[in-house]
């Protein structure tokens, strides 16, 4: 990362994903947020000098807790993050601080939390206890559920965060306004009309979809006018076709699925 990067206090979310090719160096990255989350400095944070920017450079500060694989009774990493860490964390997490205003977890090597690991830190990640962050340090993002990238702003291991598809997030966000219309026949129409893409632009697509109706759910996009269950409903359908695409279904079927599933999440039976 060629400038670190800083950081406004007031703005932090809630979740991020670091990823970089290099482990320490998306580390390294992870633990500078985690001191700007905790920093009693002036701002722009972190300020680096103040005594919870220390701690934390010390690997001592109480409110910045890392999680990573076990070691098993030979001192070797176990394959995978254990679905039990996060529930441990999970009930760590709605603690009030020791000292500091946040309480900042980092999960090291998130990419192999197993499947039932990653569900549990779904959960959080929907809805998490206030005043506490979750950062995931990742070699490799896709690995990770797509509903729980979703949910995360990701920072790439150039120190910028990572630009969306500006082509799929419009798409995405004309096919939630055809669906929040409630015109199955208006909703039919646009589906054929872009179910000739290619697989990646698919791809693009859906996940934009993950994220702006995430986005929605969390009140950081206005609703079109589907409510927070015809949000949820949408989503899941989403999912299914993220899922879906990873094991190449054609993108002429996941488009027919969007039109006749979207239905019901509109609540029009029309």
């Amino acid at each position: 990362m060629a400038q670190p990067e800083v950081y406004d206090a007031q703005r932090l979310s809630h979740a991020y994903i670091f990823t970089a090719q290099d482990p320490e160096e998306g580390l390294r990255e992870a633990l500078r947020l985690a001191a700007a989350a905790v920093c009693t400095g002036p701002e722009p944070v972190p300020c680096g000098s103040c005594r919870a920017c220390r701690k934390v450079r010390e690997g001592i500060h109480p409110d910045v807790m890392r999680i990573g694989r076990r070691a098993d009774d030979k001192g070797r990493k176990k394959r995978e993050i254990a679905v039990d860490q996060i529930r441990q964390l999970a009930r760590d997490a709605v603690v009030l601080p020791n000292e500091a205003k946040r309480k900042v977890y980092l999960i090291e090597e998130a990419d192999k939390m197993n499947l039932a690991a990653q569900n549990a830190a779904l959960k959080l990640l929907e809805e998490p206890p206030p005043g506490v962050i979750f950062i995931l340090c990742a070699e490799n993002a896709q690995a990770l559920l797509p509903t729980v990238r979703s949910r995360c702003v990701e920072i790439h291991g150039n120190g910028q965060r990572g630009a969306p598809d500006e082509v799929g997030l419009r798409l995405a966000r004309e096919y939630v306004e055809t669906v929040a219309g409630g015109s199955p026949s208006a909703l039919l129409l646009w589906c054929a009309g872009h179910e000739g893409m290619d697989n990646r632009a698919a791809v693009s697509f859906v996940d934009s979809g993950m994220t702006l109706l995430a986005d929605m759910l969390c009140g950081r996009e206005a609703d079109p006018g589907l409510g927070q269950a015809g949000l949820r409903r949408l989503l899941a359908l989403l999912e299914r076709c993220a899922g879906y695409l990873q094991v190449n279904v054609g993108v002429k079927h996941i488009f027919g699925l969007l039109a006749v599933g979207a239905v019901e999440s509109s609540g029009n039976r029309g």
